[in-house]
């Protein structure tokens, strides 16, 4: 019994290691390309459904599980005004993009939108996007159908001047 309960407290003091090294940083690049599986410092929520990365790219899967919220989330951000622009592109039917301001992770109450649901098209995304303090920017991504995909890619932020 002291194992396991000092394998879990090891696990939890490793997650907690990990989270305390990401820094807040005031741009992303990322391509995804070096992903094997999601980056440390970003979190995915994906409920009953799947983020994963994939072919140089972050995939939401439905699986069988149409309309389920889905949140891919980034490292800390500074406050301030920014421009995100990224790829998304979906495998047919009927999917939306949303951009959360998110205070607490692992307080859905603290998430806030700050864009207005966009359709996916394949076309290059552009948002323009005001942090008032340091939080985390949250992609929530809709899925309709199931065995319904949305693909990621180049992801960029940069401050406004």
């Amino acid at each position: 019994m002291r194992k396991i309960v000092f394998a879990g407290l090891a696990v939890l003091g490793g997650l907690v290691m990990s989270n305390a090294q990401c820094k807040t940083v005031s741009a992303i690049s990322e391509n995804f390309d070096g992903w094997k599986d999601i980056d440390k410092c970003w979190t995915a929520q994906q409920g009953k459904a799947m983020i994963y990365s994939k072919d140089k790219k972050v995939v939401f899967y439905s699986m069988t599980n149409p309309r389920e919220k889905m949140f891919l989330m980034t490292p800390k951000i500074k406050a301030g005004k920014y421009t995100l622009t990224l790829d998304a592109s979906d495998n047919g039917g009927e999917t939306t993009l949303e951009i959360f301001s998110v205070n607490n992770i692992s307080d859905a109450k603290s998430y806030d939108a700050v864009t207005k649901a966009a359709k996916i098209d394949g076309a290059k995304k552009t948002f323009d996007i005001v942090l008032k303090k340091d939080a985390n920017i949250g992609l929530k991504v809709m899925l309709n159908g199931i065995h319904q995909a949305v693909y990621v890619d180049n992801f960029s932020l940069k401050a406004k001047k």
